[in-house]
């Protein structure tokens, strides 16, 4: 008989997360406000249940994906929550993008209820999640994160214990901020380009070919060219706001992070929060007086 996991947060990357443990062999029970993706959810197999705790109810591993660590927080401890539905000794993993300070503390609340917890955050789009091309970076007790490997496993390319619990979302605010400083200068030097009146597609293909060939220039370049910005994400000033404070927490200057955050801003003011992350080109393509390609 199938093991049966949990999750709450059916979401981009949820439903991503979800998928791939079905598809490992695992029943998984999960909750979702909004009722059309637990709809999705069950015609992937998945069995919905009516709140946080019944996701917990029966099972030794789950994992949440959600918008912020404050709402981690209420799944977990509030009515309803996780907490109220879980065994002794059962292992919640958050792949949510999440203040390493709030993750610091739910852990220590959550050991007092006989949960384990581990901040395993993601590295990928949801796109990358549905081919398993994730890592994970989780902070937490080392035994908690090798008893986790099987169902990691099932979600990821690798996993990487980083420390105690808030090294993985500290870790996984890094990787944004390099991530980000790549899509910026990719961004920057694709409006040069375009206002140089270049070929895009064949410029693209230059890039990435050439010695500053990127990850991000495969999976995003193509979408910025083309200003098709059908999210594998969202963008928000969530993530960058984070980066800001953890740079204030420890004394590093942040300055790259301060002009990503306000080129995201200008985007969401455009309206493009609903858009993919990389829709922050057409707040670079404006400033330099050209024409919003979307809406």
């Amino acid at each position: 008989m199938a093991e049966r996991v949990g999750i709450v947060g059916i979401g981009l990357m949820g439903s991503a997360l979800s998928g791939n443990l079905l598809q490992s062999g695992f029943e998984v029970q999960g909750y979702d406000l909004d009722g059309r993706r637990l709809d999705e959810f069950a015609e992937r197999g998945g069995i919905p249940v009516g709140s946080p705790a019944e996701a917990a109810r029966g099972v030794q591993w789950m994992v949440t994906s959600l918008p912020t660590s404050e709402i981690v927080r209420e799944v977990a401890l509030g009515p309803g929550g996780i907490a109220e539905g879980a065994g002794e000794g059962l292992i919640l993993c958050d792949a949510t993008t999440s203040r390493p300070e709030d993750s610091e503390a739910l852990g220590a609340a959550l050991a007092e209820r006989g949960i384990k917890f581990l901040d395993t955050c993601v590295s990928g789009t949801s796109a990358m999640a549905w081919q398993k091309d994730l890592i994970v970076i989780a902070g937490g007790e080392v035994d908690d994160f090798e008893a986790s490997r099987p169902y990691l496993a099932s979600l990821s390319r690798a996993a990487y214990h980083m420390g105690p619990v808030g090294s993985g979302a500290l870790t996984k605010l890094i990787i944004n901020l390099v991530l980000a400083g790549n899509r910026l200068a990719l961004g920057e030097g694709l409006l040069l380009g375009t206002k140089a009146g270049m070929d895009m597609t064949n410029l693209l293909a230059v890039l990435q070919d050439g010695a500053c060939s990127s990850k991000t220039m495969i999976d995003k370049g193509p979408k910025m060219i083309r200003g098709d910005y059908t999210p594998e994400g969202n963008m928000s000033t969530e993530t960058p706001r984070l980066m800001i404070e953890q740079g204030n927490r420890f004394g590093a200057p942040m300055l790259l992070t301060s002009l990503w955050l306000q080129l995201v801003q200008a985007g969401c003011e455009m309206g493009l929060a609903e858009q993919d992350p990389v829709a922050f080109h057409e707040a670079q393509r404006m400033l330099a007086g050209l024409p919003s390609r979307v809406g």
